[in-house]
């Protein structure tokens, strides 16, 4: 039987994939079969040890540098990967810039900018590009990187939750558009799961988020990953429009 959950043939891109849970996205999708571009944008050393990482695994891809909420670098990226692995088939838009927790007196108004350069500006983007060679094949797989930020209304987050809320929008709004080219569209909403930039979180902070947890453990970055080869498979070809939250049961709807 063919095995639904292989990517053999298929060609990924996950921005922000050196670091974070976009590395182990990275990875999970390489070791299914697929060819995989890692993006950064910046800290070449950090790119560099992740690409190696990448491939001691056994996976096969390639890094691209580039800003991907640039609308001159976005072309550019999505240009280089198709020269060196073929057309992007699968678009993971996970990159992430740091996300401090203010009051909303604190905030300026180019913060908020940011965040919507990074989690709308970025997947119009990239989506605009990769969409062309999607809806020829008529197969395609464009997955957003969400957050329960936006189920839960976390207080002193007003930036990005309102970030992320814009996203869960495009997200849904898209895939309606595109689903009959046979192209999905679809969010994953991890909880909080610790990775390299919680390391100096308040231990309070993170003692009260596990208790809250009704699985009963940390998430960890596999978890999603796993998420992200489902929503890339052939297993999930009728299934689009959907929030996946990957986070133990914090959000029950």
């Amino acid at each position: 039987m063919t095995n639904p959950f292989s990517l053999t043939g298929r060609v990924a891109l996950v921005t922000g994939s050196t670091t974070g849970l976009g590395k182990p996205m990275a990875i999970a999708l390489g070791k299914a079969g697929a060819k995989v571009a890692l993006n950064f944008n910046n800290n070449v050393p950090r790119a560099e040890a992740a690409f190696a990482e990448f491939k001691a695994a056994g996976c096969a891809g390639m890094l691209v540098r580039g800003d991907v909420s640039s609308e001159t670098d976005v072309p550019r990226i999505v240009a280089e990967i198709a020269a060196q692995l073929g057309p992007v088939d699968i678009l993971v838009l996970n990159a992430t810039p740091d996300q401090p927790q203010k009051p909303i007196e604190e905030y300026e108004w180019a913060f908020y900018q940011q965040m919507l350069d990074f989690f709308v500006k970025s997947p119009v983007l990239l989506s605009k590009a990769c969409l062309p060679h999607m809806k020829q094949q008529r197969w395609g797989r464009i997955i957003n990187i969400g957050s329960e930020v936006v189920a839960r209304g976390v207080p002193n987050f007003t930036a990005y939750v309102a970030a992320k809320a814009g996203q869960n929008g495009f997200n849904r709004g898209l895939a309606t558009e595109v689903a009959r080219w046979g192209v999905t569209v679809n969010m994953i909403c991890p909880g909080w799961i610790p990775v390299e930039r919680h390391a100096n979180d308040p231990q309070e902070q993170k003692d009260g988020y596990r208790a809250l947890i009704p699985a009963d453990r940390w998430g960890v970055p596999a978890d999603v990953a796993g998420a992200v080869v489902f929503l890339a498979s052939e297993a999930a070809s009728f299934v689009t429009a959907q929030n996946l939250h990957v986070n133990g049961g914090m959000t029950v709807h």
